[in-house]
Formats: structure tokens, sequence, C-alpha cells
């Protein structure tokens, strides 16, 4: 039977990436040190969607959450669930999620990050998840208490929906530490709370999750609105637009005009930072890191994407035509490559 078991539910776009990066890269030595990390990362996104009975589930999803919960009952171990979708579970969902994994020991793990950082990162994802609400729509909600899907994400909120499920000394809040700090601490953190040892994970160099720049994902907002009906599920439209534009394409672009909250929402951010924190140190839970840190280290003043000039949303469009074109010739180049390998095979085996 499963001695504990980790359930990481977010919060988006706080490193939960990079931790989950280091997880899978990891997995056959998790295991072997008796850590398991049940299915695949598919699987376990899958099974998020799953539980939350989201309309955006991929028709062709195949794990549900009790597979997934079924598959790692009998580890003798311990086992870590990661999926940052977690998060925005119901009340009755995340109660059914618990329940499903009891009764093993459950902890739940809440990564929290400053809001002049997670703004500007959590709208991008939007975008880049097929969203085509503008920048200053999504904060003027937010500023009016709206859109439950930001603040049920927040570290504060998930702490009280699942946080509330188990005891004190299993609810861990982990806090992202500052731009400059050693890039490994976010991880080391991590491994703590979850008792991975220290050296058992080989960490690669991790490439930065590149933000785009604000003429090129306003861009992309306006073709999500362009797209129509075309790619309404999550998965087809990360294997099309993701894949073949945004990755290899916008990416790599210009990104010259760095995009961001302005100064007007400054004392806002401040004022909410304080209420949050004053929130976190009143709850019972393990703090690793320091709540200061949830207060913005930079505030630096940047553009909004809906203050773009069509001419700036013209050049990143026409950069990225040009760069369409030589990822298209380099795609054809391959399976040029990729047929001449096959036909020299079929020719040596008849001649051998």
């Amino acid at each position: 039977m499963t001695r504990r078991v980790f359930v990481h539910i977010g919060a988006p776009k706080a490193g939960s990436t990079f931790v989950q990066n280091v997880l899978w890269d990891n997995h056959a030595a998790l295991k072997r040190a008796g850590i398991l990390l049940p299915a695949t990362r598919t699987a376990q996104d899958q099974a998020m969607t799953d539980l939350r009975e989201v309309s955006w589930r991929d028709p062709h999803a195949t794990w549900t959450w009790d597979q997934l919960v079924g598959g790692a009952a009998s580890w003798p171990g311990d086992v870590i669930i990661t999926n940052e979708g977690l998060g925005g579970a119901t009340a009755e969902q995340a109660a059914r999620a618990i329940r499903s994994l009891q009764p093993a020991e459950v902890h739940v793990i809440v990564i929290g990050r400053d809001l002049w950082r997670t703004l500007p990162s959590m709208w991008q994802e939007n975008v880049k998840s097929r969203s085509v609400g503008g920048f200053d729509a999504f904060l003027s909600a937010i500023e009016r208490g709206k859109n439950d899907a930001f603040w049920n994400h927040t570290a504060n909120r998930m702490l009280r929906r699942w946080g509330d499920l188990v005891p004190a000394e299993r609810r861990h809040l982990i806090t992202v530490p500052p731009p400059g700090s050693p890039h490994l601490t976010l991880w080391q953190r991590f491994a703590g709370v979850t008792g991975i040892p220290d050296g058992l994970c080989e960490i690669r160099e991790q490439s930065a999750n590149a933000s785009l720049g604000a003429a090129e994902i306003e861009l992309l907002r306006r073709l999500n609105r362009a797209l129509g009906d075309r790619y309404p599920h999550r998965a087809p439209y990360r294997a099309g637009v993701l894949r073949h534009l945004v990755n290899p394409l916008l990416k790599q672009g210009r990104n010259e005009l760095r995009f961001g909250i302005g100064q007007d929402r400054r004392q806002w951010i401040l004022d909410l930072t304080d209420e949050r924190i004053k929130e976190l140190e009143e709850y019972p839970c393990q703090i690793v890191g320091d709540l200061a840190e949830l207060r913005p280290a930079d505030l630096t003043a940047a553009i909004s994407p809906d203050e773009v000039t069509e001419s700036q949303i013209l050049d990143a469009a026409v950069e990225a035509l040009i760069g369409m074109i030589g990822y298209a010739d380099g795609l054809s180049q391959r399976a040029e490559r990729g047929i001449m390998t096959r036909i020299r095979g079929r020719i040596t085996r008849r001649l051998s």
C-alpha cells in the first residue's frame, strides 16, 4: 500500500514546468529510490481534465482520475502527482481526489509567486491555450474580483480548497525565490518537501520558458480570434499552433517589446500582495521559503499588449512569415532525408 502521496496542484506560471521537467527526466531514478510518478506526464494531464470535468477535455483522452489513482495504489513507497491544472478543481472535486488517495498519508503542495510576474505570465499562458481576451480586460476583471479562473489558482484559494482537506502539517506552501536567486533553489525546496535525496536527480540545463513580446503575444491573440471554431480543444491546438508557430517561430522572434503591468496598477498590486501575505500568515501550513518573496522585487514599467500599434503587429507577422519559410524548408528537408533513408534501407535489404 502507498505510504505517502504528494499532490502538487500549482500554481500555474510559478515554476511548475521546471519542477515537472526534473521529475519526469528522472522518472526511472526516482522509481528505483521508492518514489513513483504514476503513468506519464500526458496521462496525469488527462486525469486532471477528467477529475475537473472540463469542457475542453480532449475527446480522444483515455486516462481517467480513477485509473491514475488505481495504478498508484499498490505502490509500497511514496507517490507524486503533479499537474498545475489540479489547482482549479472545485471543492467537491478536490475532496473526491483526496478521498480516492486515502488511506495513504496525503500531502498538498502549492507554489506561490509574486503577482507582478504572475499576472502577465498567466494571461500569456491563457492566450497560448486558445484564449482571445485582451490583457487590460483580464486585469480589470481581476481588479473587480471577477475571473474565478485566476483567483482559484492563487495560493490562498488553493490552500483553502485543498489544504483544508488534510492536516496542517501536510499542507506545504513553497515560495518562488526572487529574480537572481540560484536557479536550483525552487527545486531544492520541492525536493525537501517530498523527501527526494540530494543528488538523486540529474538536472539538465533547463531552457527558459521564454515569454513572448507584446507584439508577438497580441498577434497570437488575434490569430486565436480569427481561428473561429478551428482547433477547439487544447490538445490539437497545442499540437498545431504551439508546435508549428509559437515554439519554433514566435518564441524565436525579436520579442523586443517587454509586456507587463503598467505603473497605474502598481499600488493595487502592492495592496493585494499585503492582503495575500497577511492571510497566509494566519493560515496553518508549512511554509518553505519566505512569504516576503511574494512581494514584487522588480516593479519595472512595461507596455501592455493593448497598446501595441498596428504597425508593430504587422512587423511581428512579417517576421513570423519569414521564419515560417525557413521552418517549412527545414521540415521538407528532414522529410526528404527520411524518405531517402528508407529507400536505401530497402535496397540494402534486397541486395543482401
